[in-house]
C-alpha cells in the first residue's frame, strides 16, 4: 500500500513540474498579447488612417487571445498520452488550449486539435498507439491527483498505473448549480458526435443523464477550432431552456464567442424570464398562432384615422374606409408594411387623383397636385397617423383589446383558448410571447433606409429612425434586455445553431430558431420522453420546415453518467409505468443508496425533516422540486427551519433551491426532494414526461415526499 502511494506521489509531483512549465508559460503569452495591444494603442497615435486600421486589428486580436487564456486557467492541463516507441518517446499533454514554448517547439495540444482526438478514441481493444492514457485531476493551477488507464498491454513498459478511473471520480463530484465541461473525459460514443462532419444537421440523441448537452456544447467549441474564419464571422447561437446552467462550459473550453441564449432571449433586444400557465403555453406556442399573427399584422392600425376629406380647388375628394381598405391591400400585397412607408403617401394620392374631376382641378397636373398634398400639413399628419413605422411589441399589445382579438381569431382559435389569450395578456411579456413578437417582426418586416432625404420628404425617415427597438419597455412595462447592434431582421442568422432540450420547442419557437439558420449548420439535442410539448407531430413539421433539406446526421449516447443505477432503476420504472416509451440509458455507476420513500401525515414537517437531512448528507445542492401552485407554501415551510437559513440564502451560491418541475430541465443535484408527485403529474397534459424528468436530475440521493392522502395510489406512484 505504502509503495502504491509512493509511486502516486511521485507521479503527481512529477505532473506538478510540467504544469508549473505550463503555466508560466502561459503568464508570458499574456505579456506579449498586453504588448500587442500596447502597441497597437500606440498605431493608432501615427495620425493616419492606416494608423487606426492597424491598431484595431491588433487590439482585436490581442483580446481575443487574452480572453481565451483567461477561460482556460482552471484545469489547463488535463491529459497525458504516452505513445508506443514507433510513435514517438515523448509525452503528449492534452489541454484547455494550444500552447507553444518559447523555441514555438508544441507544449500543450488543444483537445480539439486532430492530434488529440485518439485521446479520446483509442480504448483496450484499438489503442491506436497509446499505451497509457492519464488523466490529471486539478484545483487552479495544483496537481491533486492523476488517474491511468493502460490501453496497450502488449509491449513491455515500466510506466506506473496509477488511480481507479478519472471519470468515476468525475461522477461522484459534488455538484454546484452550473454545468461543466467532461472535456478530460468524454467517452468515445460522445466524441464521435463532437467531431462529426459540420455539415448539415448533427442529432444527439438520449436518454437522461448520457451528457448530450454537454457534448453538444463541447462540439460547438470544436467547430469554431476547426472553421474558426466561417464560425465566428458568422456566428454560433446556443439556444437552450436556460442560458445560465451553461455559461461556464465554453470560456472553460477555450470559446468565449458564442451566443447563449434562452428561449427567452433569442430576439434581439428582448429579455423575458417569465412562463406562462401551461395551457396558455399550448395555446402561444401552437402553430395556428402564425395566422392570427398574420391577420393581425394586416390590420389597420387602432385607433388610427378612417377617413381623409379635402377641397382641392372645385373638387371635394374623400378617402373612406372602402378607398383605404383598397390602398392598404395594394401595398401589403407588394411588400411587408415597414418596407411599404416610402410609397404609402405616393399610393393615396394616385387613388386621390382619380377622384378629381373638376374643370379647374383639371387645370392642373398629377404633378402638381402631388405637391399641393405633400405640403399640405393634413395630409402628411394623416399618412403619419394611418400608416405609422410599426414595432411588433406595439402590434402584439392590439391583441390585449378583446374585440380585436376576437376579429383576427374567428376561425383559427376556440373560444376558450381566445380567453385565456385575453386573460395573458394583462401581464409583461412570457418567454411563450417572444416567438410571437419574432413572428411580427418578420410580417412587418424592417422599416427602410433611405439615404436622401429629398427622396420621401414625407417622413424623411433615415437610418436612425428606422432602427427600431422593440419597445418592452413602453408597451409591456417589462425590463429591457442588453441592447445588440441592430434589432433588423435581416441581421439574424447565424454561422451555427445549437438547440439543447430540442424536444420541449413549440412550432412557434421552431419558426423563431429557424430563422437565424436558413443557412446555418446545426447541433440539434433532445429525448422525446422528457418533451414538455403535447403535440409532437405539430412540433415535427415545424422543425422539418426549419430545418428544410439540410442532410440529418444521428448519433445516439446510450450510457447514463448523471444518476447512480439505484436512482435511475426508480425512474425508469416510473417511465414503463405510465408508458413514456423511453429511451432508457445504462447507469454506469452504483451507490447502494436507493431512493427513499415517505409518506407523512404532516407533510409540512416531513418535507422540512427531509430537506435538513439531504443538505447534512451531500456535499453539494440540493433540488426540492414540488408543482406551480406548491411553490410559495414550500417556501416557507423552509425558511421557518433555522438549519436551512445558510444553505437557502445563499443566491446564486445556494445550496438548497426550491424548483417547479418544468425549471429542473437541464440541471442536476447532489440531492434531490420530490414534494406530492401526483400534483407534479397531474399540472399539465405532459405531467408524466415532466415528473419523469425530476426523477433523473439526481447523482447522489433522492427522496420522494407526500401526505398520506394524496401519495400511495396515485397514477405517479403506481409502479411503488
Amino acid at each position: 500500500m505504502s509503495d502504491h502511494l509512493d509511486t502516486a506521489t511521485r507521479e503527481v509531483a512529477a505532473e506538478q513540474a510540467f504544469v508549473d512549465e505550463v503555466y508560466a508559460q502561459l503568464k508570458r503569452s499574456a505579456a506579449s498579447a498586453k504588448a500587442l495591444a500596447t502597441e497597437g494603442h500606440s498605431r493608432g497615435r501615427l495620425g493616419h488612417e492606416g494608423g487606426l486600421v492597424e491598431r484595431d486589428a491588433m487590439v482585436f486580436q490581442a483580446a481575443k487571445r487574452l480572453a481565451s487564456l483567461d477561460a482556460a486557467h482552471e484545469g489547463l492541463v488535463f491529459g497525458r498520452l504516452d505513445m508506443r516507441p514507433e510513435v514517438t518517446h515523448e509525452p503528449r499533454y492534452i489541454g484547455r488550449i494550444g500552447l507553444r514554448d518559447d523555441n514555438h517547439d508544441v507544449l500543450l495540444i488543444d483537445w480539439r486539435a486532430p492530434a488529440a482526438a485518439v485521446f479520446y478514441q483509442a480504448t483496450h481493444s484499438k489503442p491506436q498507439g497509446v499505451v497509457r492514457r492519464r488523466i490529471l485531476r486539478s484545483r487552479g493551477e495544483t496537481v491533486l491527483g492523476v488517474e491511468d488507464d493502460l490501453l496497450d498491454g502488449t509491449i513491455e513498459t515500466n510506466l506506473p498505473i496509477v488511480g481507479e478511473g478519472a471519470l468515476m471520480a468525475q461522477l461522484t463530484r459534488a455538484r454546484d448549480r452550473s454545468m461543466h465541461s467532461i472535456v478530460a473525459t468524454i467517452q468515445a460514443e460522445q466524441d464521435r458526435a463532437i467531431r462529426a462532419p459540420s455539415r448539415g444537421v448533427v442529432v444527439i440523441s438520449g436518454g437522461p443523464g448520457t451528457g448530450k448537452t454537454v457534448v453538444a456544447l463541447h462540439r460547438a467549441a470544436y467547430l469554431l477550432y476547426a472553421d474558426r474564419r466561417r464560425y465566428e464571422t458568422g456566428g454560433v447561437l446556443v439556444v437552450g431552456p436556460s442560458g445560465v446552467y451553461i455559461e461556464r462550459v465554453l470560456p472553460s473550453l477555450g470559446e468565449t464567442a458564442v451566443a447563449l441564449r434562452s428561449l427567452g432571449e433569442v430576439v434581439d433586444g428582448v429579455h423575458a424570464s417569465r412562463r406562462d400557465d401551461p395551457a396558455v403555453a399550448e395555446v402561444k406556442g401552437s402553430a395556428a398562432m402564425a395566422e392570427l399573427l398574420r391577420r393581425t399584422a394586416r390590420q389597420a392600425v387602432p385607433g388610427s384615422p378612417r377617413e381623409y376629406r379635402v377641397f382641392y380647388r372645385d373638387d371635394v375628394i374623400v378617402l373612406g374606409r372602402r378607398e383605404l381598405g383598397a390602398v392598404r391591400r395594394q401595398l401589403l400585397a407588394n411588400g411587408t408594411r415597414n418596407r411599404s412607408t416610402t410609397k404609402v403617401a405616393s399610393t393615396l394620392i394616385d387613388h386621390m387623383w382619380r377622384q378629381v374631376r373638376g374643370e379647374r382641378a383639371r387645370e392642373r397636373t398629377k404633378e402638381d397636385f402631388a405637391e399641393t398634398m405633400r405640403d399640405d400639413d393634413s395630409f402628411t399628419e394623416f399618412v403619419a397617423s394611418w400608416w405609422p413605422v410599426l414595432d411588433a411589441a406595439t402590434v402584439l399589445g392590439w391583441l390585449r383589446e378583446p374585440e380585436f382579438l376576437g376579429r383576427v381569431a374567428d376561425g383559427v382559435l376556440n373560444a376558450e383558448s381566445v380567453r385565456l389569450l385575453a386573460k395573458s395578456w394583462a401581464d409583461d411579456l412570457s418567454v411563450e410571447d417572444v416567438p410571437l413578437v419574432d413572428e411580427l417582426r418578420y410580417l412587418l418586416g424592417d422599416p427602410p433606409i433611405v439615404s436622401d432625404p429629398d427622396e420621401d420628404p414625407l417622413f424623411g425617415i433615415d437610418a436612425t429612425v428606422s432602427e427600431l427597438v422593440l419597445s418592452t419597455e413602453r408597451e409591456w412595462g417589462g425590463p429591457r434586455g442588453w441592447q445588440p447592434p441592430t434589432n433588423r431582421v435581416e441581421d439574424d442568422g447565424y454561422a451555427h445553431v445549437l438547440i439543447d432540450e430540442a424536444q420541449d420547442l413549440t412550432p412557434m419557437q421552431w419558426r423563431m430558431v429557424g430563422r437565424r439558420g436558413r443557412t446555418a449548420t446545426w447541433t440539434i439535442v433532445g429525448d422525446p420522453a422528457q418533451s414538455s410539448w403535447p403535440d409532437p407531430a405539430e412540433a415535427e413539421a415545424a422543425r422539418a420546415e426549419a430545418l428544410g433539406t439540410k442532410e440529418i446526421h444521428s448519433f445516439h449516447l446510450s450510457k447514463n453518467y448523471r444518476n447512480s443505477a439505484e436512482i435511475y432503476a426508480f425512474a425508469a420504472d416510473y417511465a414503463r409505468s405510465v408508458d413514456l416509451n423511453a429511451d432508457l440509458p445504462e447507469a454506469v455507476r452504483s451507490t447502494g443508496v436507493p431512493p427513499r420513500v415517505v409518506s407523512a401525515d404532516d407533510l409540512e414537517v416531513a418535507v422540512g425533516d427531509e430537506v435538513v437531512a439531504l443538505a447534512a448528507e451531500v456535499e453539494g445542492t440540493v433540488g426540492v422540486v414540488a408543482s406551480v401552485a406548491r411553490q410559495g407554501e414550500l417556501r416557507r415551510w423552509l425558511a421557518a427551519r433555522p438549519e436551512l437559513t445558510d444553505d437557502l440564502t445563499g443566491g446564486a451560491q445556494a445550496r438548497v433551491v426550491v424548483l417547479t418541475g418544468l425549471e429542473t430541465k437541464g440541471l442536476e443535484f447532489d440531492g434531490i426532494v420530490v414534494v406530492e408527485p401526483a400534483e407534479i403529474e397531474a399540472e399539465s397534459s405532459t405531467g408524466r414526461a415532466t415528473l419523469y424528468v425530476v426523477y433523473t436530475r439526481a447523482t447522489q440521493v433522492m427522496t420522494v415526499v407526500a401526505g398520506e392522502n394524496s401519495f400511495f395510489g396515485t397514477k405517479s406512484q403506481v409502479h411503488l
